[in-house]
């Protein structure tokens, strides 16, 4: 593990940029020759894809962090109440906007935001030190696909998962991404977890398919990063962004479409792909949930649901689970 130091902050490196192409490559090969072919959505968040994010989160047809932001609002005083928590480290950090809701109500010693892009970290974290100077701030550069690092020890934790980014797990993932949160915590310890719920399918699609296109160029930078990264040759206008509900699994599917009949190299792969014309490639899954079942699920992970608040159209959920 490599660290650089910040005023105030370190920057811990748990999945360097050697690890993160050779995980491309092999992540790659696997999904793009598979029948149908898929991506992992982690590889939209190198810095251009994490600035597009963000700017979905403003989105006007984007409702989740909004419905996030208002429940932590509202519940940020009741969190650090109940868990008394003196470390606070988020998973899927990104920017870490909403978490500065719990830093200012825990106001911790110490915050470990860990997320799959460095580039992200590394421009989030000297904000963080220059806004908490008596924070102490480790953030890590992580793939929560993995099994768990060894996680800060000696006083209570609340781990936080926000953003409804679980819903990025297929079942069998969340089940053991869910046990390993369970095994990763301790007494006294907590697990904080946003989710967004089943609703309409209108709602749902506008949400991941907004009227500006900002969703599109997102999608549709995971072809800039295989370009870039693996020397392909997708040209971007031959594809299209697609959002569908899929009722029968209760989530929201990403693709991109091909346009036409082609083929696409990539050049560190030595591989040649075949498009056919409408042909789809599926680079996300979003599940939702039902607030009953999703604490089914954490209870049968090992975790004690001890509170659950939605917002106030309830289509957002919160949970606070013990270990």
């Amino acid at each position: 593990m490599s660290a650089i130091r910040h005023p105030g902050a370190e920057v811990a490196v748990l999945f360097p940029a050697e690890g993160r192409r050779l995980a491309l490559r092999e992540e790659a090969r696997l999904g793009l020759t598979s029948t149908p072919k898929e991506l992992p959505p982690k590889w939209f968040y190198d810095r251009r894809g994490s600035e597009l994010f963000e700017a979905i989160t403003r989105l006007p047809e984007y409702y989740l962090t909004r419905a996030e932001r208002s429940i932590l609002e509202r519940r940020a005083d009741e969190i650090a109440d109940l868990t008394d928590a003196t470390t606070l480290i988020e998973l899927g950090a990104g920017t870490s906007d909403k978490t500065r809701l719990l830093l200012d109500a825990l106001a911790p010693r110490r915050f470990v935001p860990f997320d799959v892009s460095e580039e992200t970290l590394r421009s989030s974290v000297p904000r963080l030190a220059s806004r908490y100077p008596a924070l102490e701030i480790t953030a890590v550069v992580g793939d929560f696909d993995l099994p768990l690092p060894p996680l800060p020890q000696g006083e209570p934790r609340l781990l936080a998962f926000l953003g409804s980014t679980i819903g990025n797990l297929t079942p069998a993932r969340r089940a053991r991404f869910l046990e390993d949160v369970a095994s990763s915590l301790g007494e006294g310890d907590w697990f904080l977890l946003g989710a967004d719920l089943v609703k309409s399918p209108e709602r749902l699609v506008a949400a991941y398919d907004d009227a500006a296109g900002v969703t599109r160029e997102f999608n549709l930078n995971v072809l800039r990063v295989l370009n870039r990264e693996l020397g392909g040759d997708f040209d971007l206008g031959a594809f299209e962004h697609v959002a569908r509900w899929n009722a029968e699994a209760e989530w929201m599917e990403i693709f991109v479409r091909s346009r036409r009949r082609q083929t696409v190299r990539l050049e560190a792969l030595e591989l040649e792909l075949e498009f056919g014309a409408e042909e789809l490639m599926r680079t996300e899954i979003s599940a939702k949930f039902h607030l009953r079942r999703l604490a089914a699920e954490l209870e049968a992970a090992g975790l004690r649901v001890e509170r659950r608040w939605t917002d106030g159209a309830g289509e957002f959920a919160v949970l606070l689970a013990g270990a």
